[in-house]
C-alpha cells in the first residue's frame, strides 16, 4: 500500500472513529445487555414464564374481559408479543361505528397480563429491561433525532471499521498474534486494539449494516417513495408487507358466534413447530369480521418462516394463506434476516452471551482507539495547550463511558427496591446518577482512578444485585434455580459472575507510565 493510500485510511479511520466514539460506547454498552432485555424485565418483575414467542392467551376469555371494559365492537385489535414475558402488547383502533360515543372512537394501546388480565399503560409497564434496549438506539432524545443520530453513528462505524481493515490488510494475520504488555504504553494499546478488533469483526460489521439500516432507512426509502410511489407512503408500506389488507366495516351485528382459540389451534396445526405472534382482528363482532392469525416457525426449523391465515368469520372460510414453507420470498428474507441477526434471538442463551461479551470486546475496542488517539498526541515537541485540551477530552470521554457499568447495577438494586418504578423516576435514577458520576469524575482528574473506581464499584453493587433480590423477592437464586424460575436466576447468576471478572480485573491493572 503506497502512502498516500494510507494516510487517507488512517486518517479516515482516526477522524470518525473519534467523532462517534462516545455515542458508540453507549450503544454497544446498552446493546450488550438489550440481549437480556427479556430476562431483566422478568427479573425486576419477580416472574418467570415459558421461554418462548408464541402468545400464551385464552383469547375468548380476554377479549370478553376487554369488551366489558371498552366495547369492541367495530374495532380493529391486535394482539402481539414484544418480548418473552406474561404481558401482550394490545393496540385497539377505535371503532368505526360513526354513531359511537367519542369514547368508543379513540384508539387505545395497552400491556395485558396474560393470567388476570390486568391492563398496564405503556409508562406503567416501563422497566429497566426497556430503558436499556431503547438507550441503545438513543429512543431517549426526541424522535427522530435520536434514531437518526444512532444510525448515522452505525454507518461511520461501518467507516472505521472498513478503514481499519484496509489499514491492517497485509499485515492482519501477524499482528493479530502480536500483543506486547511490557512496551511502551502506545504499543500496549494498538496491539489490544487490533487483536481485541479482529475477534470482533464479523460481530461489529453485521451491527453496523443493521444498526445503520434500522434506524436511517426511512432517508434511504425516501426517494423512493418520491420517484416510484409519488410520495404514496401508504402503498409503499404495503408492497412490502408492513400493512395488512382492509376490509369495509358493515355495521351490521354478526349473526354468529366466532371462536378465536379455535382459530388460532387450527392455525398452529397447519405447520409443525409453528409458533402464533400476532393476531389482528378486524372489525370486531361485524358481519364483515376478518380475524389473521400469524406466527413462524421455530429458528431452528427455519431461519426465517412467516406463515399466515385470514378467516372469513362470517362462513368460516379462509380466504387467505400463505405457507411459511414453501412460500418464503426474498422480501420475507430481507426484512427478517436482518431482524434476527440484529436480535441474536435464535440461538438460546449461548449466543446471547457470546454477543454480550463481543459487545463488552467492542466497547475496549473504542476505549483502546481513544487512548491511542490521546497516547500518539502527548509528546514533548507538542505545545502544552493542546496536550492538556487532549487530556481533557480523553478524561471527559472516559468519565462518561465508564461510569455506565456502576449507575447500571446500581439501577438494578433501585429497580427492585423500589419497584414498581415509574419512568420517570427510573430516568431520574439512572441519568441523574449517570450525571454525577460523570461530573465527579471529570472534576477528579484522575483516568486511573476513574477507571479503577468504576471496575470496584460497578463490581460490588454488581454482587449485592442477587442479595437484594433474595431479600425483597425471596426469590435466592438457588430458590429460582430448584423452582425452574430461570430467567430470574439467570440474572442474578450473571451478576455475580460478571462481578467477580470485573473485581479480578480491577484488582490486577497496574498503571503504566505513558512513553513520549
Amino acid at each position: 500500500m503506497n502512502n498516500r493510500h494510507y494516510n487517507i485510511y488512517f486518517h479516515t479511520h482516526t477522524v470518525s472513529g473519534i467523532v462517534i466514539s462516545v455515542i458508540l460506547f453507549v450503544i454497544f454498552f446498552a446493546g450488550s445487555f438489550s440481549f437480556f432485555r427479556d430476562e431483566i424485565i422478568n427479573w425486576e418483575r419477580s416472574e418467570s414464564t415459558a421461554i418462548t414467542r408464541e402468545i400464551q392467551l385464552d383469547y375468548n376469555d380476554a377479549l370478553q374481559h376487554l369488551d366489558k371494559k371498552y366495547v369492541l365492537h367495530g374495532r380493529n385489535i391486535t394482539i402481539s408479543k414484544p418480548s418473552i414475558e406474561n404481558r401482550v402488547a394490545v393496540y385497539m383502533e377505535g371503532t368505526k361505528d360513526t354513531l359511537a360515543p367519542k369514547k368508543q372512537q379513540a384508539g387505545e394501546f395497552f400491556y395485558l397480563d396474560n393470567k388476570n388480565y390486568k391492563s398496564y399503560t405503556y409508562e406503567e409497564s416501563y422497566s429497566l429491561g426497556e430503558l436499556l434496549y431503547r438507550l441503545h438506539f438513543l429512543a431517549q432524545i426526541p424522535y427522530p433525532t435520536g434514531y437518526y443520530l444512532a444510525g448515522f453513528t452505525a454507518l461511520f462505524f461501518l467507516f472505521a471499521i472498513v478503514t481499519g481493515v484496509l489499514l491492517h490488510w497485509n499485515k492482519i494475520v501477524s499482528n493479530f498474534y502480536i500483543f506486547r504488555p511490557k512496551e511502551k504504553l502506545k504499543t500496549l494499546w494498538t496491539d489490544a486494539h487490533t487483536a481485541l478488533g479482529m475477534i470482533g469483526l464479523p460481530f461489529q460489521f453485521v451491527y453496523a449494516v443493521t444498526g445503520a439500516f434500522f434506524m436511517i432507512k426511512l432517508l434511504i426509502v425516501a426517494p423512493a417513495v418520491a420517484a416510484l410511489y409519488n410520495g404514496d407512503q401508504d402503498k409503499l408500506y404495503k408492497e412490502l408487507e408492513y400493512t395488512d389488507a382492509d376490509y369495509k366495516f358493515e355495521n351490521k351485528k354478526l349473526a354468529n358466534p366466532f371462536n378465536i382459540d379455535e382459530l388460532v389451534a387450527k392455525t398452529k396445526k397447519n405447520w409443525k413447530d409453528f409458533e402464533i405472534t400476532r393476531v389482528f382482528i378486524q372489525n370486531y363482532g361485524d358481519a364483515n369480521m376478518h380475524v389473521l392469525v400469524e406466527g413462524e416457525l421455530l429458528s431452528n426449523k427455519k431461519f426465517t418462516g412467516i406463515g399466515k391465515v385470514v378467516y372469513r368469520i362470517a362462513d368460516g372460510k379462509e380466504i387467505a394463506k400463505k405457507d411459511p414453507i414453501a412460500q418464503t420470498n426474498y422480501l420475507d428474507v430481507v426484512k427478517n434476516v436482518l431482524y434476527r441477526i440484529h436480535f441474536g434471538d435464535y440461538g438460546g442463551y449461548a449466543l446471547k452471551i457470546v454477543s454480550f461479551l463481543l459487545g463488552i470486546i467492542t466497547c475496549f475496542v473504542i476505549i483502546s482507539g481513544v487512548m491511542i488517539w490521546l497516547v500518539a498526541r502527548q509528546k514533548n515537541n507538542m505545545p502544552e495547550k493542546k496536550r492538556r485540551f487532549n487530556n481533557a477530552v480523553v478524561r471527559i470521554y472516559l468519565a462518561i463511558c465508564l461510569s455506565m457499568y456502576p449507575i447500571t447495577a446500581l439501577a438494578f438494586i433501585g429497580s427492585k427496591i423500589f419497584y414498581p418504578l415509574s419512568q420517570s423516576n427510573l430516568y431520574a435514577l439512572y441519568f441523574g446518577g449517570w450525571l454525577l458520576l460523570a461530573i465527579f469524575f471529570i472534576i477528579k482528574k484522575n483516568d486511573a482512578f476513574t477507571n479503577k473506581f468504576c471496575l470496584v464499584s460497578g463490581s460490588i453493587l454488581g454482587f449485592l444485585i442477587p442479595i437484594t433480590n433474595g431479600i425483597v423477592s425471596g426469590n435466592w437464586f438457588w430458590t429460582s434455580f430448584i423452582e425452574n424460575k430461570f430467567q430470574i436466576f439467570f440474572i442474578d447468576v450473571f451478576w455475580i459472575f460478571l462481578a467477580a471478572i470485573t473485581l479480578y480485573t480491577a484488582y490486577h491493572l497496574k498503571p503504566k507510565k505513558a512513553v513520549s
